[in-house]
Order: C-alpha cells, then sequence, then structure tokens
C-alpha cells in the first residue's frame, strides 16, 4: 500500500528545498565591465549558461544578482565569445522575481545537451544596486589605494599605499598570502596607470607590525589582463586568525607607476602634459582625457582600426601603451568622430600584454578592406584622480554648462577663487576648461561675463596672459602670468566665460512619418534651381514637364548642454528669396538618396538653412526667430521644424529607377559648430520606390547594418 515514491520524486524535491550556491561572473570578449558571457562558478569549476529558454527575465535575474540595478538586454550564440567546462544551466525559465539564477527552472545544475556555441551573454545597466553586498563583483567605489607613508600622502595622484576593500561599511586591507603582481596590475589600471613597480617592504612590514589590520575575508586571483578588477577570479575564503593578522604575511601595497603626463613634480605639483616623440598609436576626437578614436601610425600614414572583434582586452593595450591605466570602455560604430585615411587595422586579438597594439595580431584580409570609417573603434580609458575638477569652478550661468570661469589659487598663504582676464581668452582656453570639468567640448569663449553675475568675492583676477595649446589636462597647464598679473580691464564684467557645447538630433519618427512624392511642374521650381535644389538634367526639363520630389519634413531636436548658435556672423548671412529670410548657414544638412551599397543615387543636395525655434519643452521660452532679421539658432530644449511643403526640402528623384535605397540625412556635416555628440547628427532610413510610390521604413539614427534586418524580412 505504501510503495516508494519515485525517483523523480527525490530529484523533484531536492531542487524545489534545496538552492544550489553559486557565484556569477560576466567574461569574454568584451566592451565594458557590465557585460560579457554568463559564467557560473558551482562545485569549484567555471562554466556558462546554454541560451535555449533564455529570455530577459532571466538577463534580469542574472544582472541584479551581480549587484547591477537591471538588465539592458541578452544576446545567444556565443557572442562574447565560446566558454570552456561544464554548461551549468540550461533551458533556464525564470520569472525575474528570482534572487539567484540557481532558483530559475531548468533541466537541473550540470544537465544540458547544448555546446559552447550557444553560450549566452547579458548587458547589465550601468547603474549599481545602492548598498548592494557582493560576493564576487566587486565595485570601483569600493576598493581604494591609501598611501601610508608621509611621502605619499601629499601626492596627487596617490600611487602607492595599501589596497583597502570596503566590506560591511569598513575598510579592510588585503592579506598578501596569496597576492601576485599580476593582482597589483590590475589595481594599478583600474586607478589609470599603466605598470607597478616594487616596493620598500621593510618598512611596510615595520609599519604593519605597529597597527593591528582588520583584514577582509578573500583572496583575488587575477590573470592580469583584466580591464577590472570584477573580472578576475576570487579565490578561497581565507583562514584569518583570531588576532585579525595574516598568518604568514602582512597587508597588500602596490606602487603604480604613472604616465608621464600625470608624473607627481615634487614642487610645481603636477608637471607640463606629457606628448611622446615618435608614437605608434594616438586618441583623436575625445573630448576629455583618456578617450578618443584610436590611429594608429603605418607607412607613415595615419589610419584608424576597424571595431570588428574589439574589445576591452585590446582597449586596454591601447589605453596603457598611452599612459592611462585600463580600459572603461571599447567604443565601436564611429562613436568618437569619423577618421580620415585608410582603416590599418582590423579582427585585432591582444593577449593584453602587448606594449603596443600594433604588436597585436590582426587581420590583412581584403574583407577588412569592407571596414568603413563608421566602424572606427574608439577607447575610454581609466585616468589617476588629480583633483583638477576641484580646482576650477563655473559660476553665473543658466545652467551646469556655462557661466564665468573662477579658479582656486593660493594667494598670502591661503587658497581663494578668483576670475581669469578676459583678454585674450579664446576657444583653445574654453576648450581645456570644458575638459578639465568634464564637460566635453567647449562651444564658445566670452571675453566679457557681465550677463553672470559670479560669486561676489571671486571677482578679483588671479589668473591672466593664459594661452592654451587646446590639448592640456588643466588650465594650470597652459602659458599663464604667474604671480605677476596683467590685466588692464580687471575683473568682474571682463572676466573670462565659457558654454559647453549643443547636441543636435534629428527626429527619425518625423522623417518616416512624413514622406511622400510630388510631381511639381517646372514653371513652378524657378526659385529652387537657381538655388541647386534640383538635379542636374533640369537645366534641360521643359517649363511644362514635370520633376518628381521626395519631400519630407525635418524636426531637429537640440538635447546638449547649450544654444546652437551659428558660426557665421549677422553682416555675413545670406538672404534668399525663396523662403524670404536670411540663411546663417549655408550648408546645415546634406540629403542623399544611396543604393545598399552606399553610392549616391540622386543627386543630393546641401541645404541651407534659417535656424529658430519652432516649438520647446515645457517651461522652456523660444528665443531665436527667423523673421525680420531675428537672431538664430536653436535653443537648449527645443526644435526647429523644416516642413515638408518648404522649397528645396526634398531630394530630386526624377531620374531615380525603381529598387529598394537607402535615405540618408546628416545635420551639420562640416562640423562647423562645436557639438557634444556628433554620432547621432546622421539619420538613415529603408526606402522602396516603384516608379509610382515610396515606402520610408526603418528609419533611425546613426550607423545600423541594414543585412541583419533584411535577412529576417
Amino acid at each position: 500500500f505504501h510503495s516508494p515514491p519515485p525517483p523523480f520524486f527525490f530529484f523533484f524535491f531536492f531542487f524545489f528545498f534545496y538552492t544550489p550556491r553559486i557565484q556569477l561572473r560576466l567574461a569574454g570578449e568584451k566592451r565594458k565591465h557590465n557585460e560579457g558571457r554568463v559564467e557560473v562558478f558551482y562545485e569549484g569549476e567555471w562554466g556558462t549558461v546554454c541560451d535555449d529558454d533564455f529570455t530577459i527575465h532571466a538577463a534580469q535575474v542574472v544582472c541584479r544578482e551581480l549587484g547591477y540595478f537591471e538588465a539592458v538586454s541578452w544576446s545567444p550564440s556565443s557572442k562574447y565569445g565560446k566558454g570552456e567546462g561544464r554548461i551549468w544551466f540550461d533551458n533556464v525559465r525564470c520569472t525575474g522575481n528570482e534572487r539567484s539564477l540557481a532558483q530559475c527552472e531548468s533541466n537541473g545544475i550540470g544537465v544540458s545537451d547544448c555546446k559552447h556555441t550557444e553560450d549566452v551573454g547579458v548587458v547589465c545597466s550601468d547603474k549599481r544596486i545602492p548598498g548592494f553586498k557582493f560576493s564576487l563583483n566587486i565595485q570601483v567605489e569600493d576598493v581604494r589605494i591609501r598611501p601610508i607613508l608621509s611621502t605619499y600622502r601629499k601626492r596627487i595622484p596617490v600611487t602607492e599605499g595599501y589596497v583597502e576593500v570596503k566590506d560591511g561599511g569598513k575598510w579592510k586591507q588585503v592579506c598578501d598570502d596569496e597576492w601576485t603582481q599580476m593582482n597589483s596590475r590590475v589595481i594599478c589600471g583600474m586607478f589609470g596607470f599603466p605598470g607597478d613597480k616594487r616596493y620598500n617592504t621593510r618598512v611596510y612590514k615595520m609599519f604593519a607590525r605597529r597597527r593591528k589590520q582588520t583584514y577582509w575575508d578573500y583572496s583575488i586571483n587575477c590573470t592580469g589582463n583584466e580591464a577590472h578588477l570584477s573580472s578576475c577570479k576570487l579565490g578561497h575564503t581565507l583562514a584569518i586568525k583570531a588576532n585579525s593578522t595574516c598568518e604568514q604575511g602582512s597587508p597588500v601595497v602596490v606602487s603604480c607607476v604613472p604616465g608621464r603626463a600625470f608624473a607627481p613634480a615634487p614642487m610645481a605639483g603636477y608637471k607640463k602634459a606629457f606628448r611622446q616623440e615618435q608614437p605608434l598609436v594616438r586618441l583623436r576626437g575625445g573630448a576629455v582625457v583618456g578617450e578618443g578614436r584610436v590611429e594608429v601610425l603605418k607607412n607613415g600614414e595615419w589610419g584608424t582600426i576597424c571595431d570588428d572583434s574589439w574589445n576591452l582586452v585590446a582597449a586596454t593595450v591601447v589605453c596603457r601603451e598611452l599612459g592611462f591605466g585600463s580600459a572603461k570602455e571599447a567604443l565601436s560604430g564611429g562613436q568618437l568622430g569619423q577618421g580620415m585615411g585608410p582603416v590599418h587595422m582590423n579582427e585585432v586579438k591582444c593577449s593584453g600584454f602587448e606594449k603596443s597594439v600594433t604588436e597585436c595580431p590582426f587581420s590583412m584580409d581584403k574583407d577588412s578592406e569592407g571596414c568603413s570609417h563608421e566602424e572606427d573603434a574608439g577607447v575610454r580609458c581609466n585616468v589617476p584622480a588629480m583633483g583638477f575638477q576641484q580646482r576650477l569652478r563655473l559660476s553665473g550661468g543658466r545652467n551646469p554648462f556655462e557661466g564665468r570661469v573662477e579658479v582656486l589659487k593660493e594667494r598670502n598663504g591661503s587658497l581663494v577663487w578668483g576670475t581669469v582676464c578676459g583678454e585674450g581668452w579664446g576657444i583653445m582656453e574654453a576648450m581645456v576648461v570644458c575638459r578639465q570639468l568634464g564637460l566635453g567640448f567647449a562651444s564658445h569663449a566670452f571675453q566679457e561675463t557681465w550677463n553672470w553675475p559670479g560669486a561676489v568675492n571671486a571677482d578679483s583676477v588671479v589668473m591672466s596672459g593664459v594661452r592654451c595649446a587646446g590639448t592640456e589636462m588643466s588650465l594650470s597647464h597652459c602659458l599663464h602670468h604667474g604671480e605677476y598679473l596683467s590685466c588692464p580691464k580687471g575683473g568682474g564684467r571682463f572676466a573670462a566665460g565659457v558654454s559647453s557645447a549643443p547636441d543636435l538630433v534629428l527626429n527619425p519618427q518625423v522623417v518616416e512619418q512624413t514622406t511622400y512624392l510630388e510631381d511639381r511642374p517646372m514653371f513652378m521650381l524657378q526659385c529652387a534651381y537657381e538655388e541647386n535644389c534640383l538635379g542636374s538634367t533640369s537645366s534641360s526639363t521643359p517649363a511644362n514637364s514635370y520633376r518628381r520630389l521626395l519631400r519630407f519634413s525635418s524636426q531637429i531636436h537640440n538635447n546638449g548642454q547649450s544654444d546652437f548658435r551659428p558660426k557665421a556672423s549677422r553682416e555675413s548671412w545670406v538672404w534668399h528669396d525663396c523662403h524670404r529670410h536670411y540663411h546663417s548657414m549655408e550648408v546645415f544638412t546634406h540629403y542623399d538618396l544611396l543604393s545598399n551599397n552606399g553610392t549616391k543615387v540622386a543627386e543630393g543636395h546641401k541645404a541651407s538653412f534659417c535656424l529658430e525655434d519652432s516649438e520647446c519643452d515645457e517651461g522652456i521660452e523660444k528665443r531665436y526667430e527667423c523673421a525680420n532679421f531675428g537672431e538664430q539658432g536653436i535653443t537648449l530644449g527645443c526644435w526647429d521644424t523644416y516642413r515638408h511643403d518648404i522649397d528645396c526640402q526634398w531630394v530630386d528623384i526624377t531620374d531615380v529607377k525603381p529598387g529598394d535605397y537607402i535615405f540618408q540625412i546628416v545635420i551639420n556635416p562640416n562640423y562647423e559648430v562645436a557639438e557634444t555628440d556628433y554620432t547621432n547628427n546622421i539619420v538613415k532610413c529603408r526606402c522602396r520606390y516603384d516608379g509610382h510610390r515610396i515606402w520610408m521604413y526603418n528609419c533611425h539614427i546613426g550607423k545600423q547594418t541594414f543585412m541583419n534586418y533584411a535577412s529576417s524580412h
């Protein structure tokens, strides 16, 4: 009567009431530390997770278990490279509310019929869960280098001291029993230093004997090519004696070697920015120190690197080579602007220990000729904390991105805030201010700041004769008069000021929703013909014949940090009879119809614009208007709409054959006005024309590969 329960009952009972204890990490060929292949540590072995049945809910559980706020996306088919070892989970089905991946339904731990080509990856948000208690992933804010010896306490940046981890709200030392030089290399890289060096162990051992230490419970095992401590393996729990000392050792000390641009100078505080004499690698297009498009010198010509297989390991080689630490991010898709010249390298595969990215294996295939500058690779590097931002501020502006420049200077033995003399102040000096404050590119430099009343107690001039090359990390690195100031007009209203850049973004949905064809007779297009808005064959078109026009509206938003103002002064604006107003920018947009391989099929034209505020976000007033020779620009938080029924707001497709095309709009194409981000200045749409009608679809900002879209439809 009481027959024994079937075997599967025990299996169900075991997994229902027992959740395996696992640890997670993100590994593989990744571009940020918050993305990668999902790896599981169980019973002393790292393994992977299969992509079968995996969903965004499972990604949510993984990211939250790792201490991130949420999941952004997930990727099947070993996007981050094939893992090794066991595949610990298969057919994972999560609701999204589980506290651990091990609590989700699955075939059971270690039960899988998958291969490593099916390893799953996730991208987590940058935002961390506040107060999250990490078992494996360690936040960079939870690690520090604490200077111990008096010679290092006053130095900026801090290069030597105890490695300490914040655990349970308390800073704890790390036992050096199992510490390796590779661990030191990773720590130094995180804090912006390219390498580490030996230090005087005897002094630190004497110091450790005099103080009681509180040790962290874990050891760390890094291979040395990790960009971040969170990518290292966590070692076993150390057996800490009751007296809180290491059995055979003492607290871990690191001594980092700064890049020469950041080397502390004994007297001056900082050395002037260092330039290599014959560099093979450089960064271009970055708004702040340590970021940019990667360019390499080959056969006497600078060129770029294609982003295929570009990852954190290769980016870190670049960063260390240039005197920075490890990479925070490996950028793809020409995010920091498109370069010029040849694409020198593709499919770069670095081990992480090369002295230069030019030593890494890479592809020389003819396939790399398919790489365009839309695929230029870039980096964002960890840089040392120099305290530059604390010595400079913008005061009196309407927002944090503009204002009078005020600097902290030593006067009569005390530090005081004061102004910079406006005489000779220009865009190069403004660029350095914005870089020092981490605000991106400068838009304008002001020699008078009467409309920005700064702090009253900071009116006095404390810096004059400033001349910058534009590449300096701090205003103090620029040439200036030193203690002997010369500023005939004085400070106050004649102090220097800056505003950082706007950011124009074209609304792709408006383009998609307003597109249509119009057959317009030539006699109604005389004005447009004179402004070169028609195809070249229009010159032989009879007055009673038609031109076929692809019409659309464009709505251009300013989402940046300041107003967008034309480069040209009012007296050089051009009157346009067609529109009955002045145009302040002769080339503001490019309109083009392209074949699927990027060749122009319609003679696109360069449209000139009058810039004004058509509409604004709630609470923002319009400031610019074209009528009556008014001031031109686009206010921060407003947008300029060029309606489809305005002359020249079209592409002439009279001579285009039916087919599938790409429609492309580029705003501010010649970079005449500085912006915080040029990567969102382009809109592309897929376009189908049957000779009578036109369909515009899949409009989007920036680069996107249409091949994937086409193959899935």
